[in-house]
């Protein structure tokens, strides 16, 4: 078991991840191919680095490592694949990730899909059930994401899976991107405003 994780804690990480539509399972290193396609599409970068091409081997050596690596704290990965569970195809991957690497009070949501899963949903889908497991079972007291002011589609899909806008801030990027001038936009939801809006989905249906 991971040093800082309790039983309870441990068995709800290790429990598969299902959606409706996702499956969710730790990035290993045959994701490379994937990985290397989706940073090579300049849509699905815009926001991120200009679109620019990204070579395998900086995969290899920086987004990999990245990816798979594992967080004591909340005994397990803070990014995870995401596959269709219709196709088996690989639609992108979440993060929920730490803040802090020895600590779960706040961890940062975020997400990458191909562009083949855009417009069905899926990104709130996957967050709304990332946020869920934050809450419910990894000790989390604030989900947190960012995005540019300008990325338009991103900040929809926080504030559908429940996150409020907290600050506009502007941050000293190291290659301009069109639209960075705007600055960034910080979201976030704490436990209580997910118990909240939990209780509240219940009493709707209970009517």
């Amino acid at each position: 078991m991971a040093e800082g994780c309790d039983a309870r804690q441990h068995r709800i990480t290790s429990a598969p991840l299902i959606t409706d539509r996702l499956r969710f399972r730790p990035l290993t290193d045959s994701d490379l191919g994937h990985l290397f396609d989706l940073n090579n599409d300049p849509e699905v970068m815009r926001f991120l680095n200009g679109g620019r091409p990204t070579t395998l081997e900086e995969v290899r050596a920086d987004s990999l490592p990245r990816l798979t690596r594992h967080y004591p704290c909340i005994g397990g990965p803070g990014f995870w694949a995401a596959d269709d569970r219709a196709t088996g195809v690989f639609a992108g991957w979440f993060e929920l990730r730490p803040v802090a690497a020895d600590s779960a009070a706040v961890v940062e949501l975020g997400y990458r899909l191909n562009r083949t899963a855009w417009g069905r949903g899926l990104a709130t889908e996957g967050a709304v059930a990332l946020i869920d497991r934050a809450f419910a079972g990894l000790g989390v007291e604030t989900v947190t994401a960012n995005t540019m002011s300008v990325n338009a589609r991103s900040r929809r899909v926080m504030e559908k899976a429940g996150l409020r806008h907290l600050r506009t801030f502007f941050g000293d990027w190291p290659d301009r991107i069109e639209g960075s001038e705007l600055g960034e936009v910080e979201y976030a939801m704490t436990r209580d405003e997910w118990r909240r809006a939990r209780a509240a989905v219940k009493r709707s249906r209970s009517h």
